[in-house]
């Protein structure tokens, strides 16, 4: 079956790499009109949009900051008529070992929460209200495996990250969802992106391989083909749901 959003304009964030550009390109291909929030890589994002047509845009913002996120949201309703499909996708995970000085490791940990789970609440809300005005919406928000089987002592923060937004995502389901509002959470596990390589160059292919029921390591690419089938509104019984895509190294 051949999905068509047509019509559809989706805000994606972290749409400059891995996964988000993955996400970005199959939203584009696919027919919608695609804002793609970036943080510092504005030529890799301006090159997609580009790439992929259909009045795509980038726009930039430090989701570590509360005033540019809540003016993303803004700025890209400038630039569109509505929305109808957020993708909270962009996250950090800084390496913060336990034994690290208490005060460096709590900047660490607050710097994580207010990219990986604040941004996404407040876009959430933001979205929500917006919906509601219209004809309703879908919110995919991309957690992590860690949110449900933890994660090594040095990303703690990570972890806990993902794990509100797991909580975050049941909850506008199961409160907006006679709004015509839907939400999911995507839970990926490894996935090979510039920052999965960093840990691969440390620690080796073969111990992250040795962790999948699959043969082969999970691409950016891989995820594209389920959040279009998301954002086409097709699925919108699942909503509340969380879908792994992890190549079997979790499954609950």
């Amino acid at each position: 079956m051949h999905i068509n959003l047509k019509n559809k304009n989706i805000l994606v964030t972290g749409a400059s790499r891995g996964i988000g550009h993955a996400i970005a390109k199959h939203l584009g291909h696919a027919g919608a009109q695609v804002a793609m929030h970036y943080r510092s890589s504005r030529v890799a994002t301006e090159e997609l949009a580009a790439s992929i047509g259909n009045n795509s845009f980038a726009i930039q913002a430090d989701l570590g900051k509360k005033d540019e996120v809540m003016n993303l949201f803004s700025k890209v309703l400038s630039r569109m008529s509505h929305i109808d499909v957020l993708v909270n996708n962009a996250g950090i995970a800084i390496k913060s070992p336990i034994q690290k000085k208490d005060s460096d490791w709590t900047d660490d940990f607050q710097e994580t929460i207010e990219t990986n789970l604040v941004s996404v609440a407040v876009l959430s809300k933001m979205a929500v209200n917006h919906f509601m005005q219209g004809d309703g919406g879908i919110i995919i928000n991309i957690s992590s495996r860690a949110a449900f089987r933890g994660e090594t002592s040095d990303y703690v923060a990570y972890a806990a990250s993902k794990g509100g937004i797991v909580s975050l995502t049941k909850t506008i389901a199961k409160e907006f969802g006679k709004q015509g509002i839907t939400a999911f959470n995507i839970a990926p596990g490894f996935v090979l992106t510039d920052m999965a390589q960093q840990f691969i160059d440390e620690f080796g292919e073969d111990f992250v391989k040795n962790q999948l029921s699959l043969n082969e390591i999970t691409k950016p690419d891989d995820l594209g083909p389920l959040i279009v089938l998301l954002a086409s509104g097709l699925a919108k019984h699942a909503t509340g749901s969380t879908i792994d895509i992890n190549a079997g190294s979790y499954m609950h």
